[in-house]
C-alpha cells in the first residue's frame, strides 16, 4: 500500500477515498510536501522571468492545507519572458508614402494624382493674391481661380483611384489643400467681394470667418466618419466654393448687400449640418425631364436660374432628412 503513495500526484488529480484518504490525513506527508512546495515557490525568485499568482482549482488542495494557508491559497508559477503578448519592434525610418509596389510607372502616376492636389493648393493662393487688389476685374479672375481649384480637386481623387495609387498620404494632403483653397482662400475672396458690394467690414468678416471655420469642421468630420456613396452629410466644401465663385461671376447685382451676407452665412452653416445632400453623380443621373425647366430658365435669366437651383439644393437636405426620420434610422453619411 505504501508503494502506491510513492507515485507522484499532481494538484489536479482526484482525491483518494476511503482508508487511503484517512491515512493521508493521519500521516500528513503529502499535505506537508504540498505546503512546503507552495511556500517555497511563493518565496522563490526566477532569474529568467516573473512569478504569477493564480487561484488553485477547486478541490485540488486538501482542506487541511487550505486551513493552514488560509482561504486565499494560491499557486505561484514562473512565467518566461517569451510567453505573453509579442512586442513589436519600433518603426524606424520614414513611412513610405506610396503603398504597394514601387515601380517607376506607379511613382509617376502617384506624382500626377498628388500634383493635382498641389495644383489646387497653388491655384487657391493665386485667388488670394488676385482678391487682395480689391478691383472688380481681379475679383472675377479670383472666382475663376476658385473654380479651377474645384476642378483640380475632382481630378486628384479620380486619378488616384483610376491609377490604383490611393494612399493615406494622398487623403491627408487632399484634406489640407481643401482647407486652404475652399476654407481660407474662398473666405478671403468672398470677403473682398462683399466689401466691393457695399457690405460692412464687420459683418463680412464674421461670415467669411465662419466659412473657414465650418470648412475645417466639415473636413475633420469627413476624415473620421463612415463613407456613403449616395449622400453628403452637409454641403461639401467644394460645392460651397463653387457656388460662391459663381455668385461673383453670374450672381444678380440687384441683391442688397445684407442679403448677400446672409446668403454666405447660410451656406457656411450648411456645411456642418447633419442634413443629407445628394452627390453630384446622383444628380446627373436624374431623368432628362427634370432638366427641362432649368434649361428653359437659363435662356430667360441666368442669375435667376442660378439662385433657384442653389435654393432648391439647400432645401433638399432638410426634406431628405425628414423623410429618412419617418422611414427609420438614417444611414451612415459622408462627404
Amino acid at each position: 500500500m505504501a508503494r502506491v503513495w510513492r507515485r507522484r500526484r499532481s494538484l489536479d488529480s482526484p482525491r483518494p477515498a476511503g482508508r487511503r484518504w484517512a491515512r493521508l490525513r493521519r500521516g500528513g506527508s503529502r499535505a506537508t510536501q504540498l505546503i512546503a512546495r507552495v511556500a517555497g515557490r511563493s518565496r522563490g525568485h526566477s532569474a529568467t522571468g516573473t512569478y504569477v499568482a493564480s487561484p488553485l482549482a477547486p478541490g485540488s488542495v486538501h482542506r487541511d492545507t487550505t486551513s493552514r494557508l488560509g482561504t486565499a491559497a494560491i499557486a505561484v508559477a514562473p512565467v518566461s519572458p517569451a510567453v505573453g503578448p509579442t512586442r513589436l519592434a519600433p518603426q524606424t525610418g520614414p513611412i513610405p508614402l506610396l503603398p504597394g509596389e514601387r515601380t517607376t510607372a506607379r511613382r509617376v502616376k502617384f506624382a500626377v494624382a498628388n500634383g493635382c492636389t498641389i495644383g489646387s493648393l497653388l491655384t487657391g493662393l493665386v485667388a488670394v493674391f488676385l482678391a487682395l487688389t480689391g478691383q472688380a476685374p481681379d475679383l472675377r479672375l479670383a472666382a475663376v481661380a476658385l473654380l479651377a481649384c474645384v476642378v483640380l480637386d475632382g481630378f486628384d481623387g479620380g486619378l488616384a483611384r483610376r491609377f490604383n495609387v490611393a494612399s493615406p498620404f494622398g487623403a491627408q494632403l487632399d484634406s489640407l489643400a481643401d482647407l486652404s483653397s475652399f476654407g481660407v482662400a474662398t473666405g478671403i475672396v468672398t470677403y473682398q467681394w462683399l466689401i466691393w458690394q457695399g457690405a460692412g467690414k464687420l459683418s463680412a468678416g464674421v461670415v467669411c470667418a465662419l466659412v473657414a471655420v465650418c470648412a475645417a469642421i466639415r473636413l475633420a468630420r469627413f476624415n473620421v466618419s463612415p463613407k456613403s456613396g449616395n449622400h453628403f452629410c452637409g454641403v461639401p466644401t467644394t460645392m460651397v466654393a463653387a457656388v460662391l465663385a459663381l455668385s461673383i461671376l453670374v450672381g444678380p447685382d440687384s441683391v442688397p448687400a445684407w442679403a448677400q451676407v446672409a446668403f454666405v452665412g447660410v451656406y457656411a452653416v450648411a456645411m456642418v449640418t447633419p442634413f443629407p445632400y445628394l452627390k453630384l453623380a446622383r444628380i446627373m443621373r436624374l431623368p432628362a425631364w427634370v432638366w427641362v425647366v432649368p434649361a428653359i430658365s437659363v435662356m430667360i435669366t441666368v442669375a435667376g436660374t442660378f439662385v433657384a437651383v442653389v435654393s432648391l439644393y439647400l432645401v433638399s437636405g432638410p426634406v431628405l432628412w425628414l423623410l429618412q426620420r419617418r422611414r427609420g434610422p438614417r444611414p451612415a453619411l459622408a462627404r
